[in-house]
């Protein structure tokens, strides 16, 4: 399941990528009440996505959030991967935190280890194809 702070980030993109066009900051208070989002924990997912490239921000009047990118070049596996982290079931398997798994001898001969691959990858079948766009 995804997390409580990974679902608001997808409703509060969702808002930032239906007003992209009109390439005007939205406030923050806006968005958190629009998706009954708490606005302080909005905050703190909204700097999360800006540090790491998907939103920019604006200061001062006028100020705001708006997307660095269109829509379409936003996919699901990357937002949850900053929100959430890993996608892979286990870190083996994990394609940017791989990390060895403390029970397993040998990754050659681990009889699970192709089966989360496999999860791993009809997983990101579908969340790398999904777009913010898919979101309006």
């Amino acid at each position: 399941m995804i997390s409580k702070k990974a679902k608001y980030a997808f409703k509060a993109l969702k808002v930032l990528a239906q007003e992209y066009e009109s390439k005007k900051p939205l406030l923050i208070s806006y968005i958190a009440e629009k998706e009954n989002i708490p606005k302080k924990f909005l905050e703190a997912i909204l700097l999360d996505l800006r540090n790491q490239g998907i939103l920019q921000s604006q200061k001062g009047k006028g100020g705001g959030y708006l997307l660095r990118l269109p829509p379409e070049e936003i996919s699901f596996s990357k937002v949850l991967r900053i929100i959430d982290g890993p996608l892979a079931p286990t870190l083996c398997v994990s394609l940017y935190f791989y990390g060895k798994c403390d029970d397993c001898a040998d990754e050659t001969t681990c009889t699970l280890r192709n089966v989360m691959e496999q999860w791993r990858d009809a997983n990101l079948a579908v969340l790398d194809k999904k777009t913010l766009q898919d979101l309006i």
